[in-house]
């Protein structure tokens, strides 16, 4: 249950907020434009937007403008999967094959034979949607793992970025329930959810979480009124240059991608970090009931530890880990850091991140959430996370 919200001096948060906005796209090492906010249990408390949509232009980047937000889509994809499980037609703890078939035709990699063809056996069990949703069940990323990036290498496994049904069927990395490994396991829960529904997972989005939470400005497509404020994704250089790379999601796409697929403004996803203030409440209706909320919100990990993120692919992700050296969990939706964060954010918070540099934080004990949003790869940024943290960092000096 949500408590009280304590005093924050708002005037000296906004005013350093600004100031990190603005050291942000200063310097060789900037970003080209970032937009951050953050909310409180009523509404946005700060809204900032610094630099340019692309580099080489003066096109000033604003606080409507439309970002790809890569993972932070998982979110609203567990969101729909706990609709499911509180209108009592999913099982979180059975197969997820009895939702999306797919799903139960898939092998464990067990490594390559000395002709470098992959080695595969039938799984001990099938990944469960509470696996999927834990990322235990048993799949990774290509630019997480080695073995997953030789798929992709050597044997033409397509990259998720396709969103293709083709990019799903990956084998499974380990036995489900083995370990936290980051990967496509949202994206079969999506499937599940598809499968449970008869439904594309937008027009699920659209109905279930959209409408009572009034967003009118994400979707799966690249709409036509998104095109003029479209965020453009840059690469950072070895030189800490930035190069547009042009690069965009397929639209329509053939799997709506429940990882990763998302387009959609800053502004909309702080109303989807409203709702988890308010205990499943939205501005037009209830998303999801108090009771789902706490349940969601529990460690679903266990023993399990949420390890560091190794780059193995450089040109889309660093080495990265959100506060190193300390315990974190997860949620059914979320990563729960389970000691006070140096930035402030308390124990028991919960948070993740984009592929591009897009960062949130979610404080249910203080009633506050917080999103950045750039739009560089690789991961990791060090000015876009560093940044990031100190954002977070005077949010919780201004809350004394």
């Amino acid at each position: 249950m949500t408590s009280a919200t304590p005093a924050l001096d708002v005037a000296s948060f906004q005013s350093a907020a600004d100031t990190v906005l603005a050291s942000a796209v200063e310097g060789e090492r900037r970003v080209p434009g970032v937009v951050a906010m953050v909310t409180d249990r009523d509404g946005n408390i700060y809204e900032g937007a610094a630099g340019v949509r692309r580099m080489g232009t003066d096109d000033a980047i604003t606080t409507d403008d439309v970002f790809a937000i890569f993972s932070t889509t998982k979110a609203i994809t567990a969101t729909a999967a706990l609709q499911l499980v509180e209108a009592g037609q999913l099982d979180l703890d059975a197969p997820a094959s009895d939702y999306a078939p797919r799903i139960g035709e898939l092998q464990v990699l067990e490594g390559f034979d000395d002709a470098g063809n992959p080695v595969q056996r039938a799984p001990r069990s099938v990944p469960t949607t509470r696996q999927l949703l834990t990322h235990t069940g048993g799949f990774g990323y290509d630019f997480f793992d080695v073995n997953y990036c030789r798929l992709a290498e050597e044997h033409g496994q397509p990259s998720v970025i396709t969103s293709t049904m083709a990019a799903l069927t990956t084998p499974l990395l380990f036995d489900p329930g083995e370990r936290w490994q980051y990967g496509t396991n949202l994206d079969w829960v999506g499937q599940v959810v598809e499968g449970i529904t008869g439904a594309r997972l937008g027009e699920v989005f659209a109905e279930k979480i959209f409408a009572p939470l009034g967003i009118e400005n994400v979707s799966f497509d690249l709409r036509d009124d998104f095109r003029p404020r479209l965020a453009q994704i840059h690469a950072r250089g070895d030189d800490g240059s930035l190069t547009p790379m042009d690069l965009e999601l397929p639209s329509p796409p053939e799997v709506h991608m429940g990882g990763h697929g998302l387009y959609g403004t800053v502004g909309d996803y702080m109303k989807f970090i409203r709702m988890w203030l308010n205990d499943g409440a939205g501005e037009r209706g209830r998303v999801l009931s108090e009771a789902t909320v706490e349940m969601a919100l529990r460690n679903h990990l266990g023993d399990l530890p949420v390890t560091a993120l190794p780059g193995v692919i450089p040109s889309l992700s660093n080495d990265a880990e959100f506060f190193p050296g300390q315990s974190k969990s997860w949620s059914l939706p979320f990563m729960i850091n389970n000691e006070k964060a140096p930035t402030g954010r308390p124990a028991g918070a919960h948070g993740w991140a984009g592929l591009a540099n897009l960062f949130y934080w979610i404080d249910r004990e203080n009633g506050f959430g917080g999103y950045w949003a750039t739009q560089i790869l690789p991961f990791g940024d060090p000015t876009s996370f560093i940044k990031y943290m100190e954002l977070e960092t005077a949010f919780y000096n201004a809350l004394g």
